[in-house]
């Protein structure tokens, strides 16, 4: 192999990840039509997305054919990323029921009188 060929890869492959690419996104749309609502609709409508992603990244990519080191490189830092706005997440919330809880008005407890 010459220095300005590349590595060839049959198109049957592109063609069954473009069918899958449509079925995640088939399955993203039912999940609006099925009326899910909440935490369900969005963990599903985020886990079709981030397998789109990856096989994108995979295949159109071409990281799945490449070494570990490269992977990492591109790789790497989204997933830092992603746990550091999980982190940010999980603290606002925190902070948020703090303020919840010192800062909302106290409940009025009324009592009836005792006979």
């Amino acid at each position: 192999m010459s220095d300005g060929e590349g590595q060839q890869h049959p198109i049957a492959i592109y063609l069954w990840i473009w069918v899958l690419l449509f079925v995640l996104s088939a399955f993203s749309y039912m999940v609006d039509i099925a009326g899910f609502q909440g935490m369900l609709r969005w963990s599903l409508i985020l886990l079709f997305m981030f397998l789109k992603a990856g096989i994108i990244i995979a295949v159109f990519m071409h990281m799945q054919w490449e070494r570990l080191s490269l992977a990492t490189a591109i790789l790497g830092p989204p997933v830092v990323l992603l746990v550091f706005i999980g982190l940010m997440a999980i603290e606002g919330s925190y902070t948020e029921d703090l303020r919840e809880y010192f800062f909302s008005p106290p409940e009025v407890i009324f009592s009836t009188p005792h006979h």
